[in-house]
């Protein structure tokens, strides 16, 4: 029998199509500019910690590897986004293997799960690495389940305590595993010494960030709470069932066929905690009021079974319907994925006709619009001062989208690091001397003129595309304004903010 080359191998062609997803983020990933949320994990990574108001520090930590290897590259930052999920797409298939699934089912379980990778793979946001560990928990109980090998709890520890270093939400997949741990036969497991190795592995992983935690009063819960309201309150949190389906596009009859096997069905009684890993965070984060997004990390293990029963359906069926059942769910499938890269990747520039319409729909491209203008703006207005008052001068930022852009572009101009009362920011103060000139960009005219002495209007945000964006829409006012009315101390006590 001929032996089959490693180069065509199944594992081979997995890794093809995930390094195929590297390659389109990191051709594409430098078209706009930095998001917001990535302009702030930059800054937390200046400031290595193991805790910041609003992330664990996993993301912060690999920022500041692409600072240290490709500079303030774009494109080198995002890689450390799409890597991840690359990983988490290799993962996928192969659960599809360990469930007896050929090439076939291998491959249609990553081409499902390729959209959501899509979206999180082009910014490097906690999200990638979110994703990445609840599909290598997946993984890791799959094996576990299949193998009877206690030994994987350990690696099942590592997996669940890199996500908590990650994203916080993976709390609900950890009751997800608690909850098919006793519901099921892996009972047997709570004498096994390996379960109790890999419950401290995950223990000890997150026990620096939970001391940070401690040393700051518990700060992330507050943070929480805000942004939970606020999403209630704008009704973000709405709709979450349906969004499980719309997430998913024309793959949703994979997932529930997979959900099916493992729940219910007879042949998926071995893996039956892989269903209850699935069922739990969803009624949790419906009872919790979660975002519809939450839960997306969860369904990678569900296309794997799916694709294999649809492996298996197809096979039992008379030949002459085999091909064309297989070609219409590739097409679909392939369908769902260009759609979606169509309007997550930046695949043309912002002032084409075609990135026009995809900046109108996708918020987060908005969101990577002009921060460079605007920095340029701050040093314009900083340069129009007197001479004698530009050593005074310090950059009070709104938001971090706002303080991370001064302090990514700042330097070129000469200028200030910028200070912010929102998330970390806060934590790092107003500098020492505190400033006495404060150019104000990010807040309103009201919360400018009740805060400072002798505001004078001096500029607009901008950007030279036009994108009305939170910058150019909420707060476009930037102003120069004498110091706090009630003094440093006092004012930084009551400026700390969320967002």
């Amino acid at each position: 029998m001929r032996r089959q080359s490693p180069w065509t191998s199944d594992i081979a062609l997995l890794s093809y199509f995930a390094m195929a997803t590297v390659i389109v983020h990191v051709l594409a990933g430098g078209r706009y500019g930095f998001h917001r949320d990535e302009l702030a994990s930059l800054e937390d990574a200046r400031h290595l910690a193991w805790g910041y108001v609003w992330q664990p520090p996993v993301t912060p930590l690999f920022a500041r590897l692409s600072l240290q290897l490709f500079g303030a590259s774009l494109r080198g930052f995002r890689l450390f986004a799409a890597l991840p999920v690359a990983m988490a797409l290799m993962l996928t298939g192969l659960m599809a293997r360990e469930l007896g699934g050929g090439r076939g089912a291998q491959l249609i379980s990553v081409v499902a799960a390729l959209p959501i990778a899509l979206v999180f793979g082009a910014r490097l946001q906690y999200s990638a690495f979110d994703y990445l560990c609840w599909t290598l928990t997946s993984y890791c109980v799959l094996r576990l389940l299949k193998s009877n090998d206690p030994r994987w709890w350990v690696a099942i520890g590592g997996s669940i305590g890199l996500g908590m270093m990650s994203k916080y939400t993976i709390i609900f997949y950890i009751a997800g595993v608690v909850a098919g741990v006793l519901a099921t036969d892996a009972r047997r497991y709570l004498r096994s010494k390996w379960l109790w190795y890999g419950a401290g592995l995950s223990v000890l992983i997150v026990l620096p960030n939970i001391l940070w935690q401690v040393r700051h009063a518990f700060i992330t819960l507050d943070f929480a709470k805000y942004i939970h309201g606020r999403d209630i309150r704008l009704g973000r949190t709405q709709g979450f069932v349906f969004d499980q389906f719309t997430q998913s596009l024309l793959a949703f009859p994979l997932w529930m066929t997979g959900l099916y096997y493992y729940l219910i069905s007879k042949s998926g009684r071995r893996f039956r905690a892989l269903g209850w890993m699935y069922a739990v965070p969803f009624v949790l984060l419906i009872l919790w009021r979660g975002r519809g997004y939450y839960l997306v990390p969860a369904y990678p293990v569900l296309y794997a079974a799916g694709s294999v029963r649809f492996e298996q359906w197809v096979g039992a069926m008379r030949r002459k319907w085999t091909h064309s059942l297989r070609a219409l769910a590739w097409a679909l499938l392939v369908a769902d994925a260009i759609a979606a890269g169509s309007m997550v990747v930046p695949i043309a520039p912002p002032d084409s006709s075609w990135g026009r319409m995809a900046i109108r729909r996708n918020a987060d491209f908005q969101e990577e619009i002009g921060w460079p203008e605007l920095v340029a703006t701050v040093a314009n207005i900083r340069d129009s001062l007197p001479a004698e008052n530009r050593a005074q001068v310090g950059i009070l930022a709104g938001n971090y989208g706002e303080a991370g852009a001064i302090n990514l572009y700042g330097p070129h101009y000469g200028l200030p690091e910028a200070i912010s009362g929102m998330n970390s920011f806060w934590l790092r103060g107003y500098g020492n001397p505190p400033p006495q000139i404060l150019i104000v960009v990010g807040l309103s005219r009201e919360v400018a003129i009740r805060n400072f002495a002798l505001c004078a209007l001096m500029g607009h945000t901008g950007n030279r595309y036009g994108v009305e964006n939170e910058e150019v829409r909420s707060h476009p006012e930037i102003f120069v304004c004498g110091g706090p009315l009630r003094g440093w101390p006092e004012f930084w006590r009551t400026f700390q903010y969320f967002g």
